[in-house]
């Protein structure tokens, strides 16, 4: 059939369409069209009047729940913008003419072009990317061993261990380690690797060195340098983004997880808080930080070793036990850790309320949430309802914000810019096919630029004379795992 005659049909199904009548067929001399309305469109299905109507109408069906699998929306725009995706689906429908004997779920598996060999062929891909990783830490690990012994043989005992190693506490169970620190060491003396691998071998030639830590880097590790072990290039890349901070600059972050049950009941929720402090000046080293705990709820506080434990009881004041000793330069150094854990639904911060019901149909969905603490203001909360597969996107009711419905996941995301003591209420309503059971469990995302626990530093001032200091303050409040089972 050319591409003309295509056209033709086409044209004159609008003319031929009698809106007074009960039946979705209409036939000429030479072809019988099946449609279905579709809100504001039309599938339409053109035949020969030989063909078997009943057949063409259960293709016609099968079509027709193909659509809502890629399109959000029964719309022109929508319909165009996954064209080819449709097509594709199409084409599994019908061949040459003749419908084919497949599903939804069989077309969708088409379509995804799902292969075993390949799922083979990747997880032995990513088995040898996993040993290749590990390999390079180790090799990171040995360069930096390497550098501390070098830096020892020249320089002798000084600051270190302001790191990790002494932040056990049998008061609390605070396990989080803390940023380790690193002193500016001069480049290492020339090193071979005994390992095996050619692509693994480290050399002491700088340049080699920055080869493999740029390599390390772009396989996402986190590796720390010391300052005189990079290029000039990279370290200015290794800077974080232009954002105004002091010599004296502070990040509070907090991560919250938090595990609800359907009917109400907190089963979990612990909040894990740190201070990090960086000093960037010299004349800056020799500080102290006054800090204010104005949160009742139970808090456990824990210093670094090297903090002065009697000052800090006392005064609410982080500073070092030998006060003649600075600060680390240029250095993320965690000086306080804090833990709330509680059953207590009064302390979670958002609640959300899923209430499924059945009907003839499926099921109505009714979601709402409510900021508890007017405190905090939340932004890019977003909000994840699974949902059934292959029954079609969700019919949506009331609706406070926008949705996205993610049919390859099988996931209805509510996504609200803001949500602050303003708009400290909203709810979603939707209707699809389903259980009550399939719409669990619900997932929540936020960050927040406020701290969930009132912990903050009030005053930076220095050693000697208690003069203040000028400092910035960096605050995250971000989701570890928030969900309602």
């Amino acid at each position: 059939m050319t591409r003309t005659r295509v056209e033709g049909l086409l044209a004159a199904f609008p003319k031929l369409m009698n809106t007074g009548k009960q039946h979705t067929f209409v036939e000429t001399e030479s072809v019988r069209y099946v449609y279905q309305p579709l809100e504001k469109l039309y599938m339409v299905l053109v035949t020969t009047k030989n063909s078997n109507i009943l057949e063409d109408l259960e293709t016609l069906r099968l079509f027709s729940r193909v659509i809502p699998e890629y399109c959000r929306v029964l719309e022109e725009s929508e319909i165009s913008e996954h064209c080819f995706d449709l097509i594709f689906a199409f084409d599994e429908i019908v061949a040459l003419g003749y419908r084919e004997n497949v599903n939804l779920a069989q077309i969708r598996t088409f379509t995804e072009m799902d292969s075993h060999e390949e799922k083979v062929f990747r997880a032995v891909r990513e088995t040898q990317e996993r040993e290749a990783k590990a390999e390079m830490r180790r090799k990171a690990k040995e360069l930096q061993q390497v550098r501390r012994d070098a830096e020892r043989g020249k320089k002798g005992p000084g600051f270190g261990g302001f790191g990790s190693s002494g932040m056990s506490s049998s008061n609390t169970a605070i396990t989080d380690t803390l940023i380790e620190v690193e002193k500016p060491k001069p480049t290492p003396a020339p090193v071979r690797s005994s390992g095996p691998s050619k692509a693994l071998k480290l050399v002491g030639k700088g340049k080699e060195v920055d080869e493999f830590v740029d390599k390390l880097k772009s396989e996402g590790e986190n590796i720390i340098l010391s300052s005189t072990g990079k290029r000039p290039s990279e370290a200015s890349k290794s800077l974080p983004p232009p954002t105004h901070t002091e010599s004296v600059h502070m990040r509070v972050e907090e991560k919250i997880t938090l595990t609800c049950g359907r009917d109400g009941g907190l089963q979990n929720m612990e909040v894990l808080g740190m201070i990090t402090l960086r000093v960037s000046d010299e004349k800056n080293g020799r500080i102290r930080l006054k800090f204010s705990n104005n949160d009742k709820r139970g808090v456990q506080l824990q210093t670094h070793p090297n903090v002065d434990k009697k000052l800090f009881t006392a005064e609410s004041v982080i500073g070092l036990k030998n006060p003649d000793k600075s600060f680390p330069l240029k250095s993320d150094v965690g000086v306080l850790k804090w833990r709330l854990q509680t059953t207590d639904e009064s302390f979670i911060p958002l609640t959300i309320n899923c209430w499924p019901s059945e009907s003839g149909t499926g099921c109505d969905v009714n979601i709402e949430y409510e900021l508890q603490d007017e405190c905090l203001e939340l932004n890019d909360v977003v909000i994840s309802i699974p949902v059934p597969s292959g029954v079609g996107a969700p019919v949506i009711g009331d609706l406070d914000g926008e949705y996205r419905h993610d049919s390859r996941r099988n996931v209805l995301e509510w996504c609200l810019p803001v949500i602050d003591v303003k708009n400290k209420t909203g709810s979603l309503e939707f209707s699809i096919p389903g259980q009550p059971n399939d719409f669990f469990p619900v997932n929540v995302s936020f960050v927040s630029k406020g701290s969930y626990c009132d912990i903050q530093v009030i005053k930076v001032s220095q050693v000697d004379g208690d003069s203040p200091v000028r400092f910035s303050t960096e605050t995250s409040f971000v989701v570890d795992k928030y969900e309602i089972l």
